[in-house]
């Protein structure tokens, strides 16, 4: 039997602590923190991918929505946008596993290879090898599901349609969850970034897409999932909306966090 190829972390140790027994009891703590909801767990989620000095209170808002359904929640759907190997629509991983601190996550080999049917999508393991957007979803995931597997996509040049077929491709039921990774505005002036992912919550809520390029890192996977969700006639709830100015940084440059949770109408 093969060695199972395994993609080790990239930002362990600096974009959350690289210790288990700490990075455990730091996700715990942030997920304690936030208010237990009465709503129905979601089908998808919006969640930031920052240090979590930075981002982290705001993932937790995302996840915390789960919560009711951790019993049920098998598979994960994991996009985020490409930051550092530019490619042409969305990227798998040619590992059979991702790993944090807190142990391996299985990649879902047929939900993997039902992507890979589509032109779209292709194996980028260069695109995976430093990303951080999936990374840092992993612990929290870990955290509250236990055991689950994992279909990784990192999304580059891909339009909403393109984003959207995979989606659906992969949508599933009750089991699978589906998490976009996306910071929102980056490096602006406090009240201005404010002001600007206000407006781009109340886009993301209101299900109008596409999302523009500057307004969010992860504006392709994010447009993508909007689509989907308006032709499922899905509705969309706005969760947190915060920025590094409100967290752990200074005002003069934040970066702008949202927490989104989509249900399927009743």
């Amino acid at each position: 039997m093969a060695t199972p190829r395994v993609r080790r972390p990239a930002v362990a140790g600096t974009f959350y602590p690289g210790f288990p027994g700490e990075l455990r009891s730091t996700v715990e703590d942030l997920l304690r923190a936030v208010p237990l909801s009465s709503s129905p767990a979601p089908k998808a989620v919006i969640a930031p991918h920052a240090g979590y000095v930075y981002s982290g209170p705001i993932a937790a808002s995302a996840f915390q929505a789960v919560a009711p359904a951790t019993t049920v929640i098998e598979r994960v759907v994991l996009l985020g946008p490409a930051h550092f190997v530019p490619i042409r629509g969305l990227g798998l991983a040619d590992d059979d596993r991702f790993a944090t601190p807190l142990g391996e996550v299985p990649v879902e080999a047929a939900g993997a290879a039902a992507a890979l049917r589509l032109p779209q999508v292709r194996v980028q393991p260069a695109a995976h090898a430093r990303e951080h957007s999936l990374e840092v979803e992993l612990p929290f995931l870990q955290v509250l599901l236990g055991a689950f597997e994992v279909v990784p996509l990192v999304v580059g040049d891909a339009d909403d349609e393109e984003v959207a077929a995979v989606l659906e491709m992969l949508w599933g039921g009750a089991e699978t969850l589906i998490v976009v990774s996306s910071d929102l505005s980056h490096y602006l002036p406090y009240e201005e970034a404010r002001q600007i992912d206000r407006e781009t919550a109340e886009q993301i809520v209101a299900l109008a897409g596409p999302i523009a390029g500057q307004r969010a890192c992860g504006a392709r996977p994010i447009s993508g999932l909007l689509l989907a969700a308006r032709r499922r006639g899905m509705l969309a709830e706005l969760l947190d909306l915060r920025s590094s100015g409100d967290t752990a940084g200074d005002r003069g440059r934040v970066v702008g966090y949202g927490a989104f949770a989509f249900r399927e109408a009743a």
